[in-house]
């Protein structure tokens, strides 16, 4: 059973730059979609963006330009890179995967951004 913890959350002012890492265990996920999802509060859970392979991503376009998601297979690990980030960035940021049948339908505990205006 894949486990997935994400990780790298923090308060940051807004302009400022964050790292999330998202490591997995029980399973290699180098042939699997592997993607970063947001939840704030009051609000639904949303796509953020995701990598098949080790280059072909796709991004929402509220975050086009300023985040960039990354893989590690070595590590078992995906990361989102988020620059410029924005008040309205905040959330709890979630990682998941796709082995071809669509998203995982069990999400972790996720990992808390809060960006100050």
């Amino acid at each position: 059973q894949v486990q997935l913890v994400e990780s790298g959350g923090g308060l940051v002012q807004a302009g400022g730059s964050l790292r999330l890492s998202c490591a997995a265990s029980g399973r290699a996920l180098y042939t699997y979609r592997l993607g970063w999802f947001r939840q704030a509060p009051g609000k639904e859970r949303e796509f953020v963006a995701a990598i098949r392979g080790s280059s072909t991503t796709s991004y929402a376009d509220s975050v086009k330009g300023r985040f960039t998601i990354s893989r590690d297979n070595a590590k078992n690990t995906v990361y989102l890179q988020m620059n410029s980030l924005k008040p309205e960035d905040t959330a709890v940021y979630y990682c998941n995967r796709d082995p071809g049948s669509g998203w995982g339908q069990k999400w972790g505990q996720g990992t808390q951004v809060t960006v100050s205006s």
